[in-house]
């Protein structure tokens, strides 16, 4: 039986079956054979409940153990779930000052990772992103190739329902400092996030170039179409009580979409990589 069998009707797992999980899930999570969600390959993506399940499994059936370095470096977590194994080979710049990638994510060549940052279980990040300091990728958030994390962006993470969707960043997205992703949204190739652009299942967003509003729906998550330059704004408030005290609400606007000017302004420094 396949991974994927054996984890969809494994309910009460013996110690020997979750050892068996924990080396096959965390180690095709660890090399990217297997991936909480992936592309449909019509444009969309999916979440794979199966994989989320089986990582929910590691947490239900382990047990607290000492993973301390040293008396002066106490931790304490889940057995199941160790920090991620690097060796130089990996490729994976791990600046020093610390920063932590848990076991069971896929963490591409030429990815950096300046400290302190984290990412969590279930995350795959592609080749050639920088995830900068303060900056969180999130339970199964999935990064394409050559994001720009900035200092303390937070990907939001999710693992339950097993069906609800991750955030999925695509190739190539600028995400601005102190932005926050969560709830399953979708940021397509090319956009730009501006500093303090807060994005969630709830939030509209407004494009000014075309003259709409973008949100979620049941069936499909807000996604920020690829290309879009989106910053913060404002929407005023129209209840009586609101316009006495001239009130207004945050609400992300798409002011542009991607063209030269903005290519270079977001452009990685390679001397620095």
């Amino acid at each position: 039986m396949d991974l994927k069998n054996r984890i969809e009707n494994l309910d009460n797992p013996s110690e020997i079956e979750i050892k068996e999980l924990q080396a096959e899930i965390i180690g095709k999570l660890n090399n990217g054979t297997i991936r909480a969600a992936e592309p449909d390959g019509k444009g969309g993506w999916i979440a794979n409940q199966w994989v989320k399940k089986g990582i929910l499994l590691l947490f239900k059936y382990s047990k607290m153990e000492d993973m301390s370095i040293n008396e002066e470096f106490v931790f304490f977590d889940k057995n199941t779930i160790p920090l991620k194994p690097l060796k130089l080979e990996d490729g994976v710049r791990l600046v020093p000052g610390g920063s932590s990638i848990r076991s069971g994510c896929y963490v591409a060549k030429g990815v950096i990772c300046m400290p302190p940052m984290y990412i969590n279980i279930g995350a795959y990040v592609d080749e050639g992103t920088m995830v900068d300091s303060h900056a969180l990728v999130g339970t199964c958030a999935q990064i394409g190739k050559n994001v720009h994390l900035s200092a303390a962006s937070q990907i939001g993470g999710v693992l339950e329902p097993a069906g609800a969707r991750p955030v999925v960043i695509e190739d190539n997205v600028m995400i601005g400092g102190n932005c926050g992703v969560y709830e399953g949204v979708l940021v397509r190739e090319r956009a730009v996030l501006g500093t303090g652009v807060i994005l969630n299942a709830s939030t509209k967003v407004y494009d000014l170039v075309n003259g709409t509003v973008l949100s979620s729906t049941a069936e499909s998550p807000l996604e920020i179409p690829a290309g879009a330059v989106v910053v913060p704004g404002s929407r005023a408030i129209n209840s009586p009580f609101a316009k006495e005290n001239g009130l207004s609400i945050s609400t992300p606007l798409i002011i542009k979409y991607r063209d030269d000017k903005t290519d270079a302004k977001t452009a990685l420094e390679e001397a620095l990589r």
